[in-house]
């Protein structure tokens, strides 16, 4: 029996004023929702530019607790449209508590729940441990009128790990709302390699797993212009969607925004998961050395 669904992308270019961003996700998403969209997914962090490019203490202040003023605008929207909206914020859990978490927000304007990015990546302008505690909710599955959804963020879609053990806890869809880009430095030389290597990984979360995986990216220029104060980030947009194949059904264009509604069946789940059982065939007694952080001489076991 089909199961139809349709998912909304919101690939948004980001400005510098918070209430901007939130005034153009808002109009959006209902753009989405317009074109038949029972989940809409934004990306990473939208309120705001990407302001871990740089260790500032002033920036703690784009943060807010969940619920807060933002969940307050995006539960009303998501319930007057009637669909599953999932948004990444700067959560300001406690004085000197900081996390980058994921809301699901349900059909009827509920908080379904929330994911704190577990990963937390420290590299040249991704300076996200000087502002962001590992999450402590642990993976997760959110289960909607739609469809049972996982959220992960950004740095955790390079993760294995993360996928199956959301996917183990019945995610029919991976959502990762994310902030990646190019260092313009690098761009030519390492670029292509470097966003095959991300698309890649992730649709092979979608085979390992025998589910859909939906990555939402920004786009456009973040941070000093070319040639001073270090380049900044070409974001690359980008954002697609995988079936449980790999396939890639949609894929956004680098350098604009662009919201678009992609048509997908759920019962591709059933069928793929049939034909490759990789779940069934799993040998879960063989894996508890995962959890090591590396397998040399000097940890194996007597």
């Amino acid at each position: 029996m089909s199961r139809p669904l349709s998912l909304g992308l919101v690939q948004l270019r980001c400005v510098e004023a918070p209430d901007r961003n939130l005034a153009e996700a808002v109009a959006q998403v209902r753009q989405a929702a317009a074109q038949g969209a029972g989940i809409v997914c934004l990306p990473e962090l939208f309120r705001s530019l990407y302001f871990c490019q740089s260790e500032d203490h002033s920036r703690f202040a784009l943060a807010e607790p969940i619920p807060g003023p933002t969940t307050a605008v995006l539960t009303q929207l998501a319930a007057e449209l009637r669909i599953v909206l999932i948004a990444s914020l700067f959560e300001k859990r406690a004085e000197g508590l900081y996390h980058n978490t994921a809301v699901v927000i349900d059909a009827d304007g509920r908080i379904a729940g929330k994911y704190r990015k577990m990963h937390i990546p420290d590299d040249p302008l991704y300076y996200e441990k000087f502002y962001f505690t590992p999450g402590d909710l642990g993976f997760q599955s959110f289960t909607t009128p739609a469809a049972r959804v996982g959220v992960l963020i950004c740095w955790d879609q390079w993760y294995p790990e993360a996928a199956r053990l959301t996917a183990l806890r019945g995610a029919e869809i991976l959502f990762y709302p994310t902030a990646i880009g190019w260092h313009p430095s690098e761009k030519q030389r390492f670029g292509a390699a470097q966003h095959r290597s991300w698309e890649l990984i992730q649709c092979s979360h979608a085979v390992a797993n025998g589910c859909f995986v939906v990555s939402v990216n920004r786009t456009g220029h973040e941070g000093a212009a070319e040639g001073g104060g270090g380049g900044g980030i070409d974001f690359w947009g980008q954002s697609f969607v995988a079936d449980p194949s790999g396939t890639v059904l949609w894929r956004g264009p680098a350098d604009r925004p662009e919201t678009h509604v992609v048509e997908i069946d759920l019962e591709q789940i059933d069928e793929v998961r049939t034909h490759w059982p990789f779940l069934r065939d799993r040998r879960i007694d063989a894996y508890g050395d995962i959890t090591r952080r590396y397998i040399d001489e000097s940890t194996k076991p007597e």
